[in-house]
């Protein structure tokens, strides 16, 4: 039996005699192979195709913000009471039915809706986080309508003043939480009115951050549906809040039910805010998503609060009925290895630099086609995330997405010292005792 040194004497050897012919092969290679170009190929296929299907559950936003504009060219009436609604899709913003959307009504405490928008930016920016004692001031503890009785002695967490705020719509701590981040409650307005016009909130004039009437605090059924969208999808956290049916704070002493009656009725209800007054009467921002699909539907100036549930489910029945979203590609995932002429590796991996998915009516699933366009060889050397080429989905024709494909790993090209040093590695792998 040899010993481990004689071993590993006579594998040295092996290695460097291998290692000087390979050497001399690679060099020979590299001075006299021919140069190769990419070429690009191009391939079609249908939603049946086994290529690219994914089982990732990634959300994706499918277009730009400007969509928000679009609407629905469906001809469908509803037959709507309320006096205004708009029902659009949460990942795009399209608009989905129409009902007099930028009819300026009053809120009431729909308004809340930029307020918690406003809290959860500052939490998530690190402003302030979720176990901050809140203090209540005089005039937070002196408001009217829906609200938990806040004391001036009492201090509640940042979360324990949004579980009110969501569950129960109490102003007391609506004005709170307002105080505690800009100083005052007007200079917190004057934010909810910046926010709002950054926003294309177009048709809103905030006078306070509760909804309680005031002259002049307006919005629309439109804009609602903007600050529910930016909500919804750039805090998705607080639907921890929104869908809570019922809980207690203070130890149990004070109860909470939701004011939204869709959380406990309405499959996939994820929120959003209820808001009534006796001169705003009954309105709502109802949220939901089923199977990838996320809706939004805004309800204002309803006769009865029946009425304002009523309607906001038929526009989300509407939504659902006909409509589906669907996934084209997850950021990541492989499309084609290419190969990779004079690179220290044979070939790259090209996956998918986003996620991707598009908002479709029913039935229309098998109408997608994808255009593959890819070279079949590319030139080293190759950065990671370098664009290697694309995928455009079409539907009818019409291009409706389109994904960039990414090299997965950076290539060196080959030279002396890069082969040297590729060639050694992986000798040294083979040879590691």
């Amino acid at each position: 039996m040899l010993k481990k040194s004689t071993f590993m004497h006579k594998n040295n050897n092996i290695f460097l005699k291998n290692y000087k012919i390979i050497t001399i092969m690679l060099l020979f290679l590299f001075i006299f192979s021919p140069i190769i170009y990419a070429q690009d190929s191009v391939y079609v296929w249908s939603s049946e195709s086994s290529e690219l299907k994914t089982n990732n559950e990634v959300s994706s936003s499918i277009s730009s913000s400007n969509e928000t504009h679009q609407t629905s060219t469906s001809p469908t009436d509803l037959s709507l009471e309320s006096g205004g609604a708009v029902l659009i899709e949460q990942n795009s913003g399209k608009v989905l039915y129409d009902h007099n959307m930028h009819e300026q009504l009053r809120p009431a405490s729909v308004t809340k809706v930029m307020t918690i928008l406003l809290i959860m930016e500052a939490i998530d920016s690190g402003t302030i986080s979720y176990t901050d004692k809140i203090p209540c001031s005089e005039n937070a503890a002196s408001m009217g309508g829906s609200q938990i009785w806040l004391d001036v002695r009492e201090e509640l967490t940042v979360d324990e003043m949004l579980k009110a705020i969501c569950v129960v719509s109490a102003n007391d701590c609506t004005v709170a939480m307002a105080e505690y981040l800009a100083g005052s409650e007007e200079a917190f307005v004057q934010k909810m009115n910046e926010k709002a016009k950054s926003l294309g909130m177009n048709d809103t004039t905030f006078k306070n951050c509760h909804g309680i009437d005031e002259d002049g605090h307006v919005t629309s059924p439109y804009d609602i549906a903007l600050m529910s969208r930016e909500l919804l999808t750039k805090h998705p956290d607080i639907t921890k809040y929104t869908t809570i049916w019922m809980d207690s704070l203070r130890d149990g002493k004070s109860e909470l039910v939701n004011t939204n009656k869709l959380i406990r009725n309405y499959k996939g209800a994820t929120g959003l805010k209820t808001g009534s007054t006796s001169v705003a009467l009954y309105n709502l921002s109802a949220s939901a998503t089923r199977d990838d699909l996320s809706l939004i539907a805004v309800i204002m100036k309803a006769p009865s609060t029946k009425v304002r549930f009523a309607e906001a489910q038929k526009l989300l029945d509407y939504g659902f009925n006909h409509y589906e979203y669907k996934k084209l590609a997850s950021k990541g995932e492989a499309v084609k290895s290419i190969i990779v002429n004079k690179g220290i590796e044979s070939q790259v991996n090209g996956i998918l630099e986003t996620d991707s998915g598009v908002l479709i009516e029913k039935g229309q699933n098998k109408d997608i086609e994808q255009i593959i366009e890819l070279p079949d060889i590319v030139s080293s050397p190759i950065t990671k995330g370098d664009i290697l080429g694309n995928i455009t989905y079409t539907l009818n024709g019409e291009e409706i997405g389109k994904v960039n494909v990414i090299a997965e790993n950076s290539i060196e090209r080959i030279g002396l010292v890069s082969m040297i040093e590729h060639v050694y590695l992986k000798w040294f792998t083979l040879f590691r005792v």
